[in-house]
């Protein structure tokens, strides 16, 4: 199976690809460059493997949460190759991008992951090994303050560690949990390459071009403040 990977949704443009057992991968922290270095990416890593794009069997997007502007790019990128190739596209939850980062190369059977939202807020995602070692969801993923996380509170015996970029652009939202954390690693952001095994477990998943709905969380960009003036 050919599968093109791709996650703008935060600092990091990455994208992979898999033809048969063989992976290739592009990685690069740039930040507002992702439209200038996203189709670059892919041509060259398209050409590492010989295969043109209508050669693909599916896309796998990072769909979010994350950077608005971000994964509008990723989107209509994903779309536009889509189209043409006449595939579909297998959207995966970019925080589960990082919780599968962590599995992969750590002991822990729990992940928190927080992104920055902005507006004092994260995105979160509670992710639990399974039994082929890739994260499924523990709740629902959300929007999240720098307060304690309800979740985290109950009772476990699980290995839990912390990933994202949030956890340290707020360090107050650490420091109302960290007694509920073992350790935060230095895993900030998703990388495409482990976005490959996501999207082929959920290629039952796929869905037409025109019918993505990016994972926003938050519907406005700018909300209103609920106090009076």
């Amino acid at each position: 199976m050919k599968l093109l990977a791709l996650d703008t949704s935060s600092v990091a443009c990455t994208v992979a690809l898999q033809v048969g057992t063989e992976r290739y991968e592009r990685h690069e922290e740039q930040p507002r460059e992702h439209t200038k270095i996203l189709l670059p990416m892919i041509r060259s890593i398209l050409d590492d493997a010989a295969i043109v794009a209508a050669d693909l069997d599916a896309i796998i997007l990072g769909n979010g949460p994350g950077s608005f502007i971000g994964m509008r790019i990723a989107a209509s990128v994903a779309q536009g190759i889509a189209y043409a190739a006449g595939i579909k596209i297998v959207p995966v939850s970019s925080l589960a991008a990082v919780a599968a980062e962590v599995f992969a190369e750590h002991d822990a059977t729990e992940v928190i992951v927080a992104q920055d939202a902005h507006m004092h807020e994260v995105y979160l995602g509670l992710f639990r090994r399974d039994q082929d070692g890739l994260p499924v969801p523990a709740m629902p993923e959300r929007l999240q303050a720098q307060a304690p996380i309800a979740e985290l509170e109950q009772g476990t015996t699980a290995s839990r560690v912390a990933a994202g970029f949030g956890w340290q652009h707020y360090p107050a939202l650490l420091d109302q949990n960290r007694d509920r954390i073992d350790s935060v690693l230095g895993v900030w952001y998703p990388r495409a390459l482990h976005l490959l095994q996501l999207g082929a477990r959920g290629i039952a998943d796929a869905v037409d071009p025109q019918d993505l709905a990016p994972a926003y969380l938050r519907q406005k960009v700018a909300e209103k403040s609920s106090k009076p003036s």
